[in-house]
């Protein structure tokens, strides 16, 4: 750790917006975690049975009660299916379809931030390593002879640690980036095969295939 301390002092002012940086990162990754891997997830299969099963047995109240426990971004969409399961079948898909439009920002919200965060560390090191040769370059000026070389070499060290920096902030912000971008297309994909799935099984019980009666509807 001391070792890390004195590379961020030697790193000069850029490593102070590159430290802000690594922060926000953190942050954006903890809370989508938290979001696209617990609260939103659920296990798909169980529910669509469980669904499949009320419904074609007329018990359409705790349908919708199951759907609304989940407490998912997938159980809200099949809900708001369910609610309208006495209209037409395309106000049924509309109501469903304007759900998962509601739902899928709110998946997708702060993921890009990640990118974004990824080149500005970047270019906030390589910033700083330029500042950082300018200065000294401009020292070993007027240096004499002997120590030129010396001031030089170390000057550039302590320039190339922005650059590192910055790098070990990108790197894992990039990396975080696409593992969330994957985690929530699966989850946008696994809401739009499920809403098919129960807006199929609306359209069978209304059709009379299991036609539960109107008092339970």
């Amino acid at each position: 750790m001391d070792k890390v301390a004195e590379a961020f002092n030697e790193g000069g002012i850029f490593m102070w917006p590159i430290l802000g940086v690594s922060v926000l990162v953190l942050a954006v990754v903890l809370e989508r975690c938290m979001v696209l891997y617990f609260r939103s997830s659920v296990a798909k299969e169980p529910l669509l049975k469980a669904i499949d099963k009320l419904l074609r047995a007329g018990q359409l109240d705790r349908a919708i009660k199951l759907a609304s426990d989940s407490r998912s971004p997938l159980g809200r969409v099949i809900s708001a299916g369910l609610a309208k399961i006495n209209e037409r079948k395309d106000i049924v898909q509309m109501c469903m379809d304007e759900q998962a439009l509601a739902e899928v920002p709110e998946l997708e919200h702060r993921i890009g931030y990640l990118a974004m965060y990824s080149n500005v560390a970047t270019l906030m090191g390589l910033l700083g390593t330029i500042v950082g040769l300018i200065d000294s370059f401009g020292a070993v000026a007027h240096a004499d002879a002997a120590t030129k070389s010396t001031m030089l070499a170390a000057g550039i060290a302590e320039a190339m640690n922005c650059t590192a920096f910055g790098l070990i902030v990108a790197i894992p912000a990039l990396l975080a980036f696409a593992l969330l971008s994957a985690k929530m297309h699966a989850l946008v994909d696994e809401i739009d095969q499920a809403a098919l799935h129960v807006f199929n099984i609306i359209v069978d019980v209304k059709e009379g295939f299991v036609r539960p009666t109107d008092k339970d509807l």
